[in-house]
């Protein structure tokens, strides 16, 4: 009686562990912790290279804003959320920093003296059911 008790035991233990350590993301076939590749048209890249966008320009001290030009490389990592971590070029539009511009509305720079490209790494980390949106880091030169 107590063997076949021990047997229920440990069947019921191994059960625990196995679901407890690999819970799938909703809607995913990745799994947790490593970077894929990423379409760098995909609309989440897109999204998140903004948010890097407005890191930069929060913390520059241009007269105008900047804006993406090109994503050159995306990846992304879940982790409690979706990281992603991406190589985006950015450059000098005609929008002042003082307007308070929708970026969607703003050109690029024509005049060659005020044109600017720079290339930037950004990460970024959404957590969608948050609603929340972080940049840890946004490096451009």
């Amino acid at each position: 009686h107590s063997h076949r008790f021990r047997h229920l035991m440990c069947f019921a233990l191994m059960f625990c562990v196995v679901s407890a350590t690999y819970v799938p993301p909703p809607h995913s076939t990745t799994k947790p912790g490593f970077p894929v590749p990423m379409n760098t048209d995909n609309p989440g890249v897109r999204k998140a290279a903004r948010f890097g966008v407005y890191r930069y320009n929060n913390s520059s001290n241009d007269l105008f804003l900047f804006k993406e030009s090109q994503i050159t490389k995306a990846m992304v990592q879940i982790v409690r959320g979706l990281k992603y971590m991406l190589h985006v070029e950015i450059r000098r539009t005609v929008c002042e920093k003082r307007e308070h511009s929708n970026l969607d509305s703003c050109h690029f720079q024509k005049k060659k003296s005020l044109q600017q490209i720079l290339r930037c790494y950004f990460e970024v980390w959404i957590t969608p059911w948050l609603h929340k949106a972080s940049v840890p880091t946004a490096v451009c030169d």
